[in-house]
């Protein structure tokens, strides 16, 4: 199908679609736009190690929860789809984490041979270290709200993004995918980017990471290891 060409009549179900993807869009850039006019002020905020974790941990995780999650689960409200229906099941929950794994191959073996790995560490964000300074119930507690919202939706909010778009511009291509594409450049967008040799290189890695991650998704018609690979991969170098 051409993504441009000739205006036709758009089916109920497209409009229902590209309705979706507004919700999103416009939810995600309203939060971004939040985060980047207060940017500064607020990273302050995150690294005052003199304030309490909680305030710190939660402002951070609601701001990142609207960037990347808020639209997706605002149209599941809406349409009263259950996440389920975007890839969150039992059935290839393996093969999608293992699919998810091998993508990210190339950009950890980088980060390893670029001496840019600086030790495993799961959901690490800026609060992480005051974190597991508070207490063991505070580190615990605390370390499933990193995961649910850095780890479950971002992870997710990738599946989904993906999911619509490929509904609503279908190929028959198995390896490209409008969808796949479409949401690896976004998560490219938000990732720093550097063009000497090694910012090139890393540029790469990371777009075949993520097309590979969400190319699995499709063929295993499963999320998990999107969210897999947000939790232990994504966030952890």
């Amino acid at each position: 199908m051409k993504v441009f060409g000739k205006k036709h009549e758009l089916t109920v179900e497209q409009k229902k679609l590209e309705t979706n993807l507004w919700i999103i869009a416009i939810v995600s850039m309203l939060a971004y736009g939040a985060y980047a006019a207060i940017g500064k002020n607020l990273t302050a905020f995150f690294k005052d190690n003199s304030i309490s974790v909680w305030p710190r941990l939660l402002t951070s995780a609601a701001m990142e929860y609207g960037v990347a999650g808020l639209g997706i689960t605002l149209v599941c409200l809406i349409r009263k789809e259950s996440f389920a229906s975007y890839g969150l099941k039992k059935e290839n929950a393996f093969k999608a984490v293992i699919g998810a794994v091998i993508s990210f191959i190339p950009l950890v073996m980088f980060k390893i041979l670029s001496g840019q790995f600086e030790g495993y560490e799961p959901l690490s964000v800026m609060v992480t270290a005051d974190l597991h300074k508070a207490g063991i119930i505070t580190t615990v507690i605390g370390t499933l709200v990193i995961a649910t919202v850095w780890g479950f939706f971002e992870g997710f909010n990738y599946a989904v993004i993906a999911e619509i778009i490929s509904r609503r511009y279908p190929t028959k291509s198995n390896l490209f995918d409008w969808g796949v594409l479409v949401a690896a450049i976004m998560g490219i967008m938000f990732h720093p980017i550097h063009f000497d040799t090694i910012g090139i290189i890393d540029l790469i890695v990371t777009f075949i990471a993520l097309y590979g991650m969400l190319i699995v998704r499709k063929f295993t018609v499963n999320s998990w290891g999107c969210v897999f690979a947000f939790i232990f991969i994504w966030n952890a170098f």
